[in-house]
């Protein structure tokens, strides 16, 4: 991944000076633009990188109408990217896409916000508003840039960001679950069974909802939920406590899976 970002900035780098050619620098009267660039360059590769993103703001200060102003952003997006100070970063790709909506830097724009989002991720315990972010950022390549050179990283890190949405989920629905609080527990890892069934949460996910059921005594719904589990990961290690579990009360799982998943698939959540 650090290699591909450094082919990425080489090119855009080549752009840049390519563009040296449209616009006289005499017409201006600011600073030479070639020296604001040079400046900005030598601060990059010195890895000075908030003073590089500073520099390279520059160019989009003095030449605001010039073909260098998009290049100079994305650069200074990267420079603070590079600089791991990414609600920066953010904040001037977050300005590229709406200066820019057509602009020819988007994928890769789009792809640096997700990247920013996702490098700030807390653990499972934590508010997932990143991961949240950056999913809506990897959503956007897949659908609107399905064949950019950022589509196969960003479909990777789309779904672990879901997998760890899903984490927290589970996280919250155990809380509530240990504190006897099963009705909450209960809305929590339905909708990780409704919503995040392609996630690793989803076979602990149906033992909790079954276990949750089983300690408010409401066994219909604890034996279908075991053996959605069971017919789908029989070798599963969830399956075998929970079929523990059941069998310890005198049960054991009850095979209704058809009406029991169009019933909990749904997305009415009030039903519980």
């Amino acid at each position: 991944m650090y290699n591909m970002q450094k082919i990425i900035v080489s090119i855009l780098l080549l752009l840049l000076v390519g563009c040296t050619t449209d616009i006289p620098v005499e017409s201006f009267s600011q600073r030479d633009m070639s020296k604001i660039y040079d400046s900005a360059v030598d601060l990059l590769e010195e890895e000075e990188f908030e003073l590089a993103a500073n520099e390279f703001l520059n160019i989009e200060r003095e030449y605001p109408y010039s073909n260098w102003s998009e290049q100079a952003l994305i650069m200074a997006s990267y420079s603070y990217f590079e600089g791991k100070k990414y609600k920066d970063a953010i904040s001037q790709l977050t300005r590229y896409t709406q200066l820019y909506p057509n602009g020819k830097n988007l994928a890769y724009a789009n792809y640096l916000i997700g990247q920013s989002y996702y490098l700030q991720i807390a653990n499972v315990g934590r508010d997932q508003y990143n991961a949240e972010k950056a999913l809506e950022r990897f959503n956007i390549i897949l659908d609107r840039f399905p064949n950019s050179d950022y589509a196969a990283d960003a479909r990777l890190k789309r779904d672990l960001a879901v997998d760890h949405i899903a984490g927290a989920k589970m996280e919250i629905g155990r809380f509530y679950q240990k504190r006897k609080q099963f009705t909450a527990a209960i809305n929590r890892f339905k909708e990780v069974i409704s919503e995040y069934q392609t996630t690793s949460h989803i076979e602990e996910a149906l033992a909790r909802y079954s276990e949750a059921y089983l300690a408010l005594g409401i066994y219909v719904e604890a034996q279908s939920s075991a053996a959605i589990l069971g017919y789908n990961y029989s070798n599963s290690n969830w399956y075998s406590y929970i079929y523990n579990e059941l069998t310890q009360a005198g049960l054991e799982p009850k095979e209704e899976p058809e009406t029991w998943i169009r019933r909990v698939w749904r997305t009415d959540k009030s039903s519980f």
